[in-house]
């Protein structure tokens, strides 16, 4: 008669000492399974995201969009007689810029909502100075032009006059006319890309100074106009000065030039820029054609609004592998120390429970902005995984255990969204103590079976 023999206790390690090798195995294939669901978060996050974006462009839309100024402009029309009969003449406008401008530009903002977006719009009132000195002018001009200095207007331009709140108004030489429509050139290409160029409706007029080769006159143009997230002013003379000051407490500046000096404060902003003609790189006068490039001479103001929760929410899903990596090995840890088995599907649930904490996230910081949106999801997910901590390994200290080490690791990878720039070196540096600690924890198993290995039988 056969007895069935019972394996004896070193056996009985080695079979575990095998199958929790097996495990980590399994658990870390279980954490890379994680990156399915996190691809459906991403997408949910894209998707608001995209949703945002078209809220905002509609209501900026309505209030004018981001709007880019060109001040006073000198305009000729110009024509080239054809060369034979069988040519045609060609017709033109001739562009000359101010020897000197200056403008000021103060900006009143508001929130605009719908539903749960908003975006800043402004009003702004704009004030522009020119001195034109046309003494050498036309210096540029096409061979054979005809111009027809009676005709010539002061322009201004405007990215879209759909945002006018009043009628333009310029004054020269003691008259102050209403712009309309400029009769030589209808607009202003700006920008060398097909895709992003910008085309700047003129508004024209004329002054009671004569305009013609060698004149001195000075022009000033006032504006009301509205927009929405930036304003922009084009380095219009051949020197430039340019001061703003708004009330919005989160401004960017950008474009061609960087203000020389500027202040920000919880109530507003202050700038000044000063660009010379040598760094404005654009040619003082010449056709109209030739001036695309001016667009590189804007001086802008973007109204930020600072917390972005899909950008954020965004940033925090890219440490989600790591994120849920270090909650399965402390569960692994805790699964090793304390003989209780852990089934695959309880690592499945915490793995979900921490993908569903990206969409309390999401939703939460739509609405409370995403550091309250951050400290609430985080605890509740931690609450949620310690209590299951002490549910599976049925021991409060463990759950107790659970509740410090998650929310240690949650404000970490908050620390992390938070440094930016050093983020990658603290990440590393946080991944590499914890398998440090799942060694330690794990340093007397006998992974090929066997018997652990004695502290006191090594040399």
């Amino acid at each position: 008669m056969q007895t069935e023999s019972i394996p004896g206790p070193q056996a009985r390690i080695g079979i575990h000492s095998r199958s929790m090798g097996v495990k980590l195995i399994v658990v870390g294939a279980l954490a890379l399974s994680m990156v399915i669901p996190g691809l459906f978060v991403g997408g949910l996050v894209q998707e608001r995201s995209e949703r945002a974006a078209g809220v905002v462009r509609e209501i900026s839309d309505y209030a004018g969009g981001e709007q880019v100024f060109l001040g006073p402009t000198l305009l000729i029309p110009y024509r080239i007689p054809p060369q034979s009969s069988t040519d045609f003449a060609r017709y033109g406008t001739y562009l000359i810029f101010p020897a000197a401008a200056s403008a000021v530009v103060r900006t009143v903002t508001e929130e605009r909502h719908r539903s749960l977006f908003k975006v800043p719009v402004y009003r702004a009132e704009i004030g522009f100075d020119a001195a034109f000195d046309l003494a050498g002018m036309p210096s540029a001009a096409p061979d054979r032009a005809e111009f027809d200095w009676n005709r010539a207007e002061v322009a201004v331009g405007v990215s879209n006059p759909r945002g006018a709140l009043a009628d333009a108004a310029l004054t020269s030489g003691g008259k102050t006319v209403t712009l309309a429509p400029a009769q030589t050139a209808s607009d202003l290409r700006i920008g060398g890309d097909q895709n992003q160029a910008v085309r700047v409706t003129l508004l024209g007029g004329t002054i009671n100074a004569p305009i013609k080769p060698g004149a001195r006159f000075n022009a000033a143009s006032s504006l009301r106009f509205s927009g929405a997230q930036r304003i922009a002013i084009l380095a219009y003379g051949k020197t430039t000065h340019l001061s703003a000051q708004g009330d919005w407490p989160n401004p960017s500046f950008d474009g061609g030039f960087l203000p020389l000096h500027r202040a920000v404060t919880a109530s507003g902003f202050t700038a000044e820029w000063s660009i010379p003609f040598i760094a404005r790189g654009i040619r003082g006068d010449g056709p109209a054609e030739w001036f695309a490039a001016i667009s590189s001479s804007d001086l802008g103001t973007s109204f930020v609004e600072v917390a972005d929760p899909y950008q954020s929410v965004n940033r925090s899903r890219k440490y989600a592998l790591l994120f849920i990596g270090l909650v399965f090995l402390s569960y692994f840890a805790f699964e090793v120390t304390t003989g209780r088995r852990v089934h695959p599907a309880q690592y499945l649930l915490v793995g979900l429970a921490q993908m569903i904490f990206y969409l309390l996230l999401l939703s939460l910081a739509e609405r409370v902005g995403f550091d309250w949106a951050f400290a609430l999801a985080g605890a509740a997910t931690v609450a949620l995984l310690s209590i299951n901590a002490a549910w599976v390994f049925s021991s409060r200290a463990h759950g107790v255990r659970a509740v410090a080490i998650f929310t240690l690791l949650y404000a970490s990878i908050y620390m992390l969204l938070r440094l930016e720039d050093n983020a990658l070196l603290v990440g590393a540096v946080a991944s590499f103590f914890a398998i440090a600690a799942v060694m330690y924890f794990t340093r007397k198993i006998e992974w090929y079976g066997g018997t652990a290995v004695s502290n006191s039988n090594v040399s």
